[in-house]
């Protein structure tokens, strides 16, 4: 049986909650671009099923990171349906229904209505900050829970308009006190920020100014990237430093990596700092690699899954997860864990519900503080998100890997 993705035995600040492990043979995962309503059946009648769909790009400006979520929602499926999952005195099946938005707002939007008129409890999706706050104002109007996999502090705020809402990403003025505490512990004095266009690149831009305020590095300059997909050359000549200067390019792959590369061609020789939603294989391959070889970036984690140091019942579950992920994709989860602990915190709120009641689902998230494959979560009435900074660690390139450094 696949170890549970949730730690039982370390006490932390956080604390601990088991996560159920399993349910029926998966009932089966929508093809791409299947409407939710013509989908193959369970195995179990519908009304007894975890019924959960998910909105990802999967094409467009986030299918990099949408289809690694897809791949470990469908991982994470199959694992608890390998012994089912107990609600009250039934066991149930976990049933996905994936559609691609496109990278687009207003389709992530109509998924979300789509998804709850052919019976799906939960939401989960949006990996862009932009298609998530459309699926948590159409989750609101559903009254469905809504699991977001975006990057973006506003996504679950204000609070009395997204009580359905639950971010699992880290906030962005988290990541920037990390960089920070980072830049000073380097002795680096000034740092430009590379900023992407949109709700993500926003919300780094501000907790960046915030972070950096009361510290001794000083913010040089704050320039913005053009949308993805064009040309990133003038953006990174507007803030390529001297030696000791540093970037941080506060963006998700692959734009993070196409920045990088232009800051060195721009002739910036100093340090680059990236956010989480750098931490891809692709920031780290290919045309990139020379340009990223030494940058540093504050991520979860769940990077760390060597034998030697797993010893706690989530270490050994990271460890495990990645295992699978790469035997079944060739590739490193990196981002993907989000959506696994999307899954595993809908599938512990079933069971402690003893029912698949919408309400009920959101009531049990809210009461939960586990420690997922990602990182830590606790989430509370006033506090809908992201993960606990405590999660966080500094992740350095070494030789096309990320390597932890503090």
């Amino acid at each position: 049986m696949a170890t549970p993705a949730f730690d039982s035995t370390v006490l932390t600040r956080r604390g601990v909650l088991a996560a159920a492990a399993g349910s029926l043979l998966l009932a089966g995962c929508a093809p791409q671009g299947q409407r939710p309503d013509d989908g193959p059946s369970s195995s179990a009648p519908s009304d007894q099923d975890l019924i959960v769909g998910a909105s990802l790009e999967l094409t467009g400006a986030g299918s990099l990171l949408g289809v690694a979520q897809r791949q470990a929602l469908q991982l994470t499926a199959d694992s608890l349906n390998r012994t089912g999952l107990p609600v009250g005195n039934l066991v149930r099946s976990v049933r996905l229904q994936i559609l691609d938005n496109g990278s687009n707002p207003e389709v992530a939007a109509r998924h979300a209505a789509e998804f709850t008129r052919a019976g799906a409890q939960a939401l989960i999706g949006g990996v862009l900050g932009e298609t998530s706050v459309a699926l948590a104002a159409a989750a609101q109007r559903v009254k469905t829970p809504f699991l977001s996999l975006g990057y973006g502090d506003r996504i679950a705020l204000p609070l009395d308009e997204r009580t359905f809402t639950y971010k699992l990403t880290p906030d962005a003025v988290d990541m920037a006190r990390r960089l920070v505490e980072l830049f000073e512990s380097k002795k680096i004095r000034r740092v430009s920020v590379l900023a992407a266009d949109g709700m993500h690149g926003d919300s780094g831009v501000r907790a960046m100014r915030e972070a950096l305020a009361d510290s001794s590095t000083d913010l040089a300059r704050t320039v913005r990237l053009p949308a993805t997909g064009r040309r990133f050359r003038t953006a990174a000549e507007r803030v390529a430093g001297g030696q000791r200067d540093g970037v941080v390019v506060w963006a998700t792959a692959p734009d993070s990596g196409v920045a990088a590369r232009e800051l060195r061609a721009a002739g910036h020789r100093g340090p680059i700092f990236f956010d989480a939603g750098a931490v891809a294989d692709d920031t780290v391959q290919g045309a990139n690699a020379a340009a990223v070889e030494g940058a540093y970036a504050v991520h979860p984690a769940c990077l760390d899954v060597s034998a030697a140091t797993a010893t706690t019942t989530a270490q050994l579950a990271r460890r495990d997860f990645v295992n699978r992920y790469t035997q079944r994709h060739g590739v490193s989860p990196n981002f993907a864990p989000y959506a696994s602990d999307a899954l595993q915190l809908l599938a512990t709120s079933a069971r402690m519900a003893t029912s698949l009641d919408r309400g009920r689902l959101r009531a049990l998230l809210q009461a939960q503080t586990v420690e997922g494959i990602a990182g830590g979560y606790a989430f509370r009435a006033d506090r809908h998100g992201g993960m606990e900074p405590d999660s966080l660690a500094v992740y350095q390139v070494f030789r096309g890997n990320w390597t932890r450094y503090a």
